[in-house]
């Protein structure tokens, strides 16, 4: 577990999600009122925890903890950890409340996504009480201090019930994952979409995308993983990527195999394309990146085929 200070007022704790170094993150944002934004699955609850100490503080000091949206891997482990926050409010999308409230569909996904892997990943989940829940509307605004106020940004693509969260002091966005993963390899970084089940819609994707490159960011904190200052650039791959993510598949998808045929075979393509980008700059055919990402392709996959399935049936609600 490590602690990274980005600044004088935010630092992110390493959450060690699928204990891995720089996966899942917390960000920690010190103001009067003291936040945190994602708590990631239940094991990685002990990581928080130690991270708050090494930064003295104490949980029962934490107003708000918000959540960007529910996936299991950003949210899994609020309701645990919220018993160690007595003063704090969850803060999450109108859309994703009943789901933190009775999480009985967000197990029953995940465990068809994960299989026999989910007890592992992701128990405890822990129900939260109805009355320690928050939502916030689009552009909504919630102050920390006389000096930091967040505004709240319905930011569909990844998933209906996403959140984005912009710090008017940084002019940062907390992005969970509307735009993405930004993979690190010491100085060299990587930015591909993130298309994971069960809502993923790559228009949505590009509107929300928009959405950001029309503030002006100075920083994106991406839930996978850090902070990055090369906003335009990583906003540009990502949408790169989807485009071309997305055309590939739709070329190798075929409504006459199974579901989880066209899994297979999106997720090969997948790999080989995003491999071949680290490849050709120069990572190491060993780096442990490949095998993460082996793994965000396959969820991937799962989202793109599902979608795609989805455009059959007309339903373009996701």
């Amino acid at each position: 577990m490590s602690i990274y200070r980005i600044d004088s007022r935010i630092s992110l704790v390493d959450l060690m999600d699928l204990s891995l170094k720089e996966r899942t993150g917390s960000y920690i944002i010190n103001e009067e009122a003291l936040t945190i934004i994602e708590t990631s699955a239940s094991p990685s609850i002990p990581h928080l925890k130690k991270g708050l100490s090494k930064l003295n503080i104490n949980p029962e000091d934490i107003q708000y903890i918000i959540l960007t949206h529910i996936h299991l891997d950003h949210a899994g482990g609020a309701g645990l950890f919220l018993k160690e926050c007595p003063n704090a409010s969850i803060i999450v999308h109108p859309k994703g409340k009943r789901h933190l409230i009775d999480p009985t569909r967000l197990i029953s996904g995940a465990r068809a996504v994960y299989g026999d892997k989910f007890d592992e990943l992701f128990d405890p989940i822990v129900p939260i009480p109805e009355e320690r829940i928050q939502v916030m509307a689009h552009e909504e605004k919630l102050s920390l201090s006389d000096t930091c106020t967040l505004t709240f940004y319905h930011t569909p693509g990844h998933a209906e019930h996403h959140l984005s969260i912009f710090d008017s002091t940084s002019n940062g966005m907390f992005t969970g994952d509307t735009c993405g993963i930004q993979y690190s390899i010491g100085s060299k970084r990587f930015y591909f979409p993130s298309t994971s089940p069960n809502q993923f819609d790559p228009e949505k994707m590009k509107n929300s995308i928009r959405l950001y490159r029309s503030l002006h960011l100075d920083r994106l904190y991406f839930g996978h993983y850090g902070v990055s200052e090369e906003v335009s650039f990583a906003l540009t791959e990502v949408e790169k990527w989807l485009d071309l993510l997305v055309k590939k598949s739709e070329e190798q998808y075929s409504s006459h195999v199974t579901m989880e045929e066209n899994v297979r075979t999106i997720t090969s393509l997948l790999i080989e394309l995003t491999g071949r980008e680290l490849v050709q700059k120069g990572i190491d055919p060993n780096n442990p990146i490949y095998s993460l990402l082996e793994l965000d392709m396959n969820v991937s996959a799962m989202g793109i085929v599902d979608y795609f399935i989805k455009q059959e049936k007309g339903d373009r609600s996701s």
